[in-house]
């Protein structure tokens, strides 16, 4: 499909004994922000390390920008950028020399310029000559935002970008996502946080025991939560309700 960035069917993944993924289907839509949803060891990490071409399935399929992505890893890995759970800077580099490095390796021209833009963008003109061993957590984590930038890439897979960052930290690391989906990047996003996939997504994807058990907007999931009680005020649920019950309920089947 035209509009979809990411579709995905039948997947698995074992590992010896364990399986870790059990026939996941889902797809993204372009210039959307899909938040894929669960806990620790749901397998959210397996879906992104397949997806980004880091791991192969062991069944079903799954393509990126249209490329599949067992057959044409190279095309994949060409319109994608990934930032993991941790942060990828280079301590000995400053900021700049932290992006300047990524341009040149992805042959890009006039690199200073690349890395001048990006510092701008991201707030980090004042601090682009200090090495980023000095910087903040929410520093860090926009510098390696912006480093998955470089050679702006149709779709990015943020992995749990905001654990471990102070609250104020986080709602930067928001904003910087919004303003990706605004300008058309596609954005797929792993999180254990509710109030993140809340906040940020069009879509939300639950995974639970290495299957997608709920898919939909925050809306749509709300229709799952049985019906509030009316007394004075009829009380909306919240995606943590929302997600204690569509898991309990899957636990009792």
């Amino acid at each position: 499909m035209q509009n979809q960035s990411i579709q995905v069917s039948g997947l698995q993944k074992s590992y010896k004994d364990l399986h870790v993924l059990k026939d996941v289907d889902f797809v993204v839509e372009k210039g959307s922000i899909f938040a894929l949803l669960g806990s620790n060891e749901a397998g959210k990490t397996t879906v992104v390390r397949i997806l980004t071409t880091l791991l192969k399935p062991d069944s079903g399929t799954a393509s990126v920008n249209s490329f599949d992505v067992v057959s044409k890893p190279d095309n994949v890995r060409q319109s994608i950028s990934l930032t993991g759970q941790f942060t990828a800077v280079d301590e000995v580099l400053t900021g700049r020399e932290n992006l300047i490095m990524i341009a040149k390796l992805r042959h890009l021209d006039h690199p200073r310029q690349v890395a001048d833009d990006l510092l701008k963008r991201f707030g980090l003109t004042e601090a682009a000559e200090r090495r980023t061993s000095t910087y903040s957590g929410g520093m860090r984590r926009r510098l390696d935002i912006a480093m998955s930038l470089v050679g702006k890439p149709q779709i990015i897979f943020l992995d749990e970008p905001t654990t471990g960052l102070d609250p104020e930290a986080r709602i930067e690391v928001w904003k910087l996502v919004k303003e990706l989906a605004d300008s058309g990047t596609t954005v797929f996003l792993t999180t254990q946080y509710l109030d993140e996939a809340e906040q940020l997504a069009d879509r939300i994807a639950i995974l639970h025991e290495g299957r997608v058990i709920a898919n939909g907007t925050l809306e749509e999931l709300k229709k799952l939560f049985p019906p509030a009680k009316v007394e004075y005020v009829e009380k909306q649920p919240s995606l943590e309700e929302i997600f204690l019950t569509i898991i309990n309920k899957k636990e009792q089947k």
